[in-house]
């Protein structure tokens, strides 16, 4: 479990260095991971992004220091690495609900966040089946949603995205053209700071002619780890997420090679029963 050893040690960088800029090349190379690898990663473990990490740990904190000293408001604005007290006072209100000198007066509704921490627990208890697959870019169609990551917000649009996709008969019109895999939830266009996301709903592509309003995309060639999911949607997938990242990749040595992510839902069978069979594909690197 090294690579959740070293997640503690960027954890402890970042919590030494709240009051001076923090770059995410640095922060990444405590935990000997490429960026793009531990920011997916802090994602999946912790349910933060990176960034959304830093600003309320900042913001807490900030909170701390005014209510337990005489510093003025633009000096902890500028020790926490906000150019403007305005600025300041938008992001400490938003996670606060109040002004920063309004907790100097009142600070018993603050919120605090932690510092996070990672119980590390060898496992082992039960195998986890995977297979590397090579596989040559290909073209998918489907209609997609753009959608934040903070908050855990992508959970919840995505979710609502399927019912809808399912109710309007957009999902069953796409499986009727799709190719060999079924449908795909395809997790695509990270931004930096992997805060935000476009989820496409889509499937091999196998017509020429397609609606207007669905879209068409490449995925890139890869080198695909593919888990298998057995068990009824939605929980059974998150499940297996969750062990991807807390026990493949740290006792494997793998890194995610920073492309698109795919749910892949081969089976005719009711997304509801205990036996039904999904698939998670990773495109990864050594």
């Amino acid at each position: 479990m090294q690579g959740l050893e070293k997640m503690l040690e960027s954890i402890d960088y970042i919590e030494c260095h709240l009051n001076e800029d923090l770059l995410m090349k640095d922060i990444a190379a405590v935990a000997c991971m490429s960026k793009f690898h531990f920011q997916r990663m802090f994602l999946m473990l912790t349910g933060y992004t990176v960034s959304e990490y830093i600003r309320n740990r900042r913001l807490t904190k900030a909170a701390h220091e005014l209510v337990h000293s005489k510093a003025k408001v633009m000096d902890v604005a500028l020790n926490y690495g906000y150019e403007s007290p305005e600025s300041f006072t938008k992001a400490f209100r938003k996670m606060h609900g109040i002004s920063p000198s309004a907790a100097k007066k009142n600070p018993n509704s603050l919120k605090a966040y932690p510092k996070l921490s990672f119980q590390i627990q060898l496992k082992g208890d039960v195998e986890m089946d995977y297979k590397i697959v090579e596989k040559e870019s290909f073209q998918v169609v489907g209609k997609s949603i753009r959608t934040s990551c903070v908050g855990g917000e992508n959970h919840r649009n995505i979710a609502n995205f399927w019912v809808e996709s399912n109710q309007n008969g957009f999902t069953e019109k796409l499986a009727e053209n799709g190719g060999n895999l079924g449908l795909l939830g395809i997790c695509l266009d990270f931004d930096p700071q992997q805060e935000h996301i476009t989820y496409l709903i889509g499937a091999e592509k196998n017509i020429d002619e397609f609606p207007k309003d669905w879209e068409e995309r490449m995925v890139p060639a890869a080198t695909w780890a593919v888990f298998p999911v057995h068990g009824p949607m939605p929980n059974a997938m998150p499940k297996v997420w969750e062990r991807i990242f807390s026990e493949w990749f740290p006792s494997t040595g793998y890194q995610h090679a920073g492309g698109s992510e795919m749910e892949v839902y081969p089976s005719k069978q009711d997304p509801a029963s205990e036996d039904y069979y999904s698939e998670i594909w990773i495109p990864i690197k050594q």
